[in-house]
């Protein structure tokens, strides 16, 4: 009977994929904890820690009003927004007007309970000084919405340089950050103390 067998072995690989991930998430979080974490991109490094559903971190980091954040959406497509504060978040919503949402609201929908904050090798933030303002100016505004084109990626990196460039993917915006950050992005799980994110319901 080769087809049991061929998901028998399926099954190991894959959990020895998620392994290794594991390994190396935690080889990441040592180096940043002694200091020894990439700090600055080069061409093909712009990405430190991304965020993940199999794999806690092992520090959580408060947001900050102007931090970009994320959740995942169906368990691979990244959605990306801007932290307002007080449990609350600007998004480019998938109809195309940019409104203010909770966490609960944000998450809705959407697999994982997690939101994640996009930080450099020392746990912090990385917010531009203008990007509040920015998005502030922007909400129950509309665009012209695509998936690929006129995303939530283009709608935050917009705010964040007062540029428009497609981004199609979560790997590009996250390289456009490295860029304009000058700094390898590390996605830590956000904390936050007056909303237990773990028992968020995503229906």
């Amino acid at each position: 009977m080769p087809l049991p067998l061929l998901w028998i072995g399926g099954a190991i690989i894959g959990a020895g994929l998620i392994a290794d991930e594991k390994q190396k998430r935690k080889q990441t979080e040592r180096d940043r904890l002694l200091g020894l974490a990439p700090k600055e991109p080069e061409a093909d490094k712009h990405l430190g820690l991304g965020p993940s559903l199999i794999d806690r971190s092992l520090r959580q980091v408060a947001p900050k009003p102007g931090a970009i954040v994320c959740c995942y959406v169906y368990g691979m497509i990244e959605h990306t927004g801007i932290w307002l504060g007080d449990n609350m978040l600007i998004e480019l919503h998938g109809s195309g007007l940019v409104r203010v949402v909770s966490v609960k609201r944000f998450l809705a929908g959407r697999t994982g309970t997690q939101i994640y904050l996009a930080c450099d090798h020392q746990h912090q933030p990385l917010i531009n000084p203008l990007v509040l303002s920015r998005a502030e100016s922007k909400v129950y505004q509309y665009r012209e919405y695509d998936l690929f084109d006129n995303n939530c990626h283009r709608f935050v990196y917009a705010c964040l340089t007062d540029i428009e460039v497609s981004l199609p993917s979560f790997n590009q915006f996250n390289a456009k950050l490295a860029e304009h950050f000058g700094e390898v992005i590390y996605w830590d799980e956000m904390k936050h103390d007056d909303f237990r994110l773990d028992f968020v319901s995503a229906t």
